[in-house]
C-alpha cells in the first residue's frame, strides 16, 4: 500500500502547482485559450480542461460573458453599447480591462492592418468607463503607437486611473495583442457636474 500512495504524491503535486500556476495566468490573461494554456504549461488540452473543471473554472467563452456582466453592471460613464469593445472587467476610479475581436471591415482598405482609429476607440472608451462618475470626458490625450493589429487578432485595453490634478484624472491606457504592446496613451479626463 505505502509504494502506491508514494507513486501518487508526485501526480498530486503536480496538480496542485499546475493548479496555481493556471489561476496565475488566468489572473493575468484572463482570455487565453485552453490549447495556449496547454502550451505554456507543457500539458495537454484534455488535462488543461480536466484541472479547469476540477478548480471550478468556466472555459473561456462562459469566463467573458460572466466577467462582462460584472463588468457592466459597475459602469456609469457610459452606456453599455457607447463602449468600444467589450468591458470584461472594471473597478470604478481603479482600473478596466476590455477586448476588441477586430475584422476585415476595420482594416485598411487592400490590407489586413486594422485601422488607428479602432485602436484609439478602444482605448478612448475605455478611459472614460474607468471612471465612477455620470458624465466623463476627455480633455486631452498623448498615446503612442508601437505596433499594428491585423484583422483576426483581440486586441486587450487596460486603463487605470491615476492621479487627480485640478478636477481631472489621469487614466493611463494600455492595449496589447498577445504579448505584443501595440498603443500606450495617457488621457487626461474630466467629470462634468
Amino acid at each position: 500500500m505505502l509504494k502506491n500512495q508514494t507513486a501518487k504524491l508526485p501526480e498530486r503535486v503536480n496538480r496542485k502547482s499546475r493548479h496555481e500556476r493556471i489561476s496565475k495566468i488566468l489572473a493575468l490573461n484572463p482570455m487565453i485559450t485552453d490549447n495556449e494554456l496547454a502550451a505554456s504549461l507543457n500539458v495537454s488540452v484534455s488535462t488543461v480542461r480536466l484541472d479547469r473543471a476540477l478548480m471550478g473554472v468556466p472555459e473561456l467563452r462562459e469566463r467573458i460573458r460572466s466577467m462582462a456582466q460584472t463588468a457592466v453592471s459597475k459602469l456609469q460613464s457610459l452606456s453599455p453599447g457607447e463602449v468600444i469593445g467589450e468591458l470584461l472587467e472594471l473597478e470604478p476610479d481603479k482600473w478596466a480591462l476590455s477586448i476588441l475581436k477586430t475584422a476585415k471591415d476595420m482594416a485598411f482598405r487592400f490590407t489586413d492592418i486594422v485601422s488607428d482609429n479602432y485602436v484609439y476607440a478602444q482605448a478612448g472608451s475605455i478611459a472614460v468607463a474607468a471612471i465612477n462618475a455620470a458624465k466623463v470626458i476627455i480633455d486631452s490625450m498623448r498615446g503612442e503607437y508601437k505596433g499594428h493589429a491585423h484583422v483576426g487578432d483581440i486586441l486587450i485595453a487596460r486603463a487605470k486611473v491615476g492621479v487627480t490634478h485640478d478636477g481631472k484624472k489621469i487614466v493611463s491606457v494600455r492595449t496589447r495583442v498577445g504579448d505584443k504592446e501595440i498603443f500606450v496613451g495617457r488621457f487626461i479626463v474630466q467629470v462634468i457636474e
